[in-house]
């Protein structure tokens, strides 16, 4: 059996000191941690990564309540040249026994569409990884530099108006 790879950036909580961690807690990347997780998520930089929250049990689960803060730069889909961006979000994550299934309680109403949920082995949840990947997920999809277009253009790629049948139609109509 291979040994299960520590996290780029981990920050692990044993779940029987939840109780003692009143407050908000704060959690901020190392600048190795950093690098790593850009060659993870193939950005460019990563200049910031962290987050304040709270935890909580709920009917078996632990919840996380926070905010991320991240400042990195992803490649543009067109060109490759750097898109900054700036991430402030709210996060909600719930933590589950693998292999359990929890019922939200109506104590703090819960949705399960409203938060993200993760599997844990019972003992330890990582707030790290939960943070890091929440960045993956609250980053833009499809990062376009301002110049994107032009360089569409300048390489051969159609846009949607060039393209698909009412493209077609205009172009016969031009050719009389």
């Amino acid at each position: 059996m291979t040994p299960v790879p520590t996290p780029e950036f981990s920050r692990p909580i044993k779940v029987d000191q939840i109780g003692r961690l009143a407050g908000s807690l704060h959690i901020a990347a190392k600048a190795e941690e950093r690098m790593a997780l850009m060659r993870r998520f193939g950005l460019l930089a990563l200049d910031r990564l962290e987050a304040d929250y709270g935890l909580g049990e709920d009917n078996g689960a632990i919840v996380a309540r926070g905010r991320i803060r991240a400042t990195l730069s992803q490649p543009c889909v067109a060109t490759g040249l750097p898109v900054p961006e700036q991430i402030d979000s709210d996060f909600l994550l719930r933590f589950i026994v693998e292999g359990t299934d929890v019922v939200d309680s109506d104590e703090l109403e819960l949705d399960v569409e409203d938060c993200d949920t993760i599997g844990y082995d019972g003992q330890v949840i990582d707030m790290g990884e939960a943070v890091a990947e929440t960045m993956a997920l609250v980053m833009a999809p499809y990062p376009r530099s301002p110049d994107a277009d032009a360089y569409l253009k300048e390489v051969g790629v159609l846009n949607e108006d060039q393209t698909g049948p009412f493209a077609a139609l205009l172009a016969l109509k031009n050719q009389t």
